[in-house]
Parts: C-alpha cells; sequence; structure tokens
C-alpha cells in the first residue's frame, strides 16, 4: 500500500511539473509576442540586441513532452514553436533580408522542441498537416516573410485555438490573401494556395468553396483563379 501511495505521489508531482512547464510555455509565449510584435511585423533589431526571452522559451520548448491525444495542446504549442523557432533561425543569421537567403532555413536547421531535433518543415508538414488535415494551420504558421499570413502578438493557446484559427482564416482571406476583380471575374490567391492546392480541396471542394467558406463578399458565378508571387521579404517592422 505504501509502495502504491509513493507511485501515486511521483506520478501527481509529474503531472503537476508537465502542467506548470507547459502553462509557462504559454504565458511566456504570449507576453513574448505581446511585446515584440506589432501589425504583424516582428521587431527582430530589438530581439537581436537582447535575446533572454527567445532563448528563454526556446529552453523551455525543449523540455515539455505534448501528445496529439491532447490535440489542442499539442497544436498550439506547435503552432507557436514553430513561429519561435522561425524568429530564433532569423536571429541567429540577423541581419539578413530574408528567410531564403539563409540555406536550409525550413528543411535542414533543426531545433530542439519537445525531445526532438526537428526542422521547420517538420513541424508543418508532419507534426501538423499530416496529423490533422485542417487547412487553417497555413494562416497561423508565419515563415518570416511579408507573403506569409500576419504574425498576431499574442500566443495560440489550446482553450482559445480553434477560434483563433476561424479569425487568422477569415482576416486573410477578406485581406491581403486574395486579389479579386469582380467585373472581370478574377481572382488571384497567395501563392500558398497553389503550393498547398491538396489542403484546399478536399472532400471534392474547389478552392473557390473554401475561399468563400470563408469570405464575407461571395465570388458569385464563375471565377478564373490565378496566383500571384510570394513575398520572402523579411517581415521586420
Amino acid at each position: 500500500m505504501k509502495k502504491q501511495i509513493i507511485i501515486l505521489i511521483i506520478l501527481l508531482l509529474s503531472i503537476k511539473g508537465f502542467s506548470q512547464d507547459v502553462n509557462s510555455f504559454f504565458s511566456k509565449a504570449n507576453a513574448f509576442f505581446k511585446t515584440h510584435v506589432d501589425n504583424g511585423k516582428v521587431a527582430y533589431s530589438e530581439i537581436h540586441k537582447n535575446q533572454n526571452a527567445l532563448n528563454e522559451l526556446m529552453n523551455i520548448s525543449e523540455a515539455i513532452s505534448v501528445s496529439k491525444e491532447d490535440a489542442k495542446i499539442y497544436q498550439a504549442f506547435w503552432i507557436n514553436a514553430y513561429n519561435l523557432s522561425v524568429i530564433k533561425g532569423i536571429i541567429n543569421n540577423y541581419p539578413t533580408k530574408s528567410p531564403l537567403d539563409n540555406v536550409g532555413f525550413f528543411d535542414k536547421t533543426t531545433y530542439s522542441l519537445a525531445g526532438k531535433n526537428i526542422t521547420l518543415n517538420d513541424i508543418e508538414h508532419k507534426l501538423l498537416r499530416a496529423q490533422f488535415n485542417d487547412t487553417r494551420f497555413h494562416f497561423v504558421l508565419v515563415c518570416g516573410a511579408v507573403g506569409c499570413p500576419p504574425l498576431i502578438n499574442k500566443a495560440y493557446l489550446p482553450n482559445t485555438l480553434d477560434a483563433q484559427l476561424e479569425t487568422q482564416t477569415k482576416k486573410a482571406i477578406n485581406g491581403s490573401f486574395l486579389r479579386v476583380t469582380t467585373k472581370k471575374k478574377r481572382v488571384e490567391a497567395s501563392q500558398i494556395m497553389e503550393w498547398y492546392k491538396e489542403d484546399f480541396t478536399m472532400n471534392g471542394k474547389t478552392e473557390i468553396d473554401f475561399i468563400n467558406k470563408y469570405r464575407t463578399e461571395k465570388l458569385e458565378g464563375k471565377y478564373k483563379l490565378s496566383y500571384f508571387p510570394y513575398d520572402w521579404t523579411l517581415n521586420k517592422q
């Protein structure tokens, strides 16, 4: 009986420690984004001068353990971890004009996160897209460029994640993600929609169907869809 009590105490303490680590991560990430992000742009110069808060977050991220069984915690963690790692990658190469100026930025450089040594592409494609089939990820994973959907000045949190995903998708579809010429029945979309066509056409839907799901002013009639070039300029303040 005494042995069982000891095991129970150890289990409870480990759960408490996990909870504190996760809560600390979300809290500190929220404070970091609030301090260093404004109108979708990142204060890379200021972060570069004082990297303590960013390095602390990366250290916390390394020790965290998340499971896709707790989907909201898992998704929120990896979305924030992706966005923070992009910033870390920029800072490690600062000054730079674009993430693409740094060889292997997305597919070679690894980060120690949640017990894994992992690239940005692996977070996006293997841990998120492949596991959940949620097109909205494209509107919250921010690659450090002007062409990306804007980075928000707060963390994505488990209890608000779905609402945040909806909000950012609607903002993009009703904003700079699309260029609509109503009279000529033409719509230009970000190349994100071209690169990940399979995500925007799941379950027999078309890209226009996806657009109309989130667009306030629906595209009525037959529109011709094309794509405008991606702007890889650094999203700096």
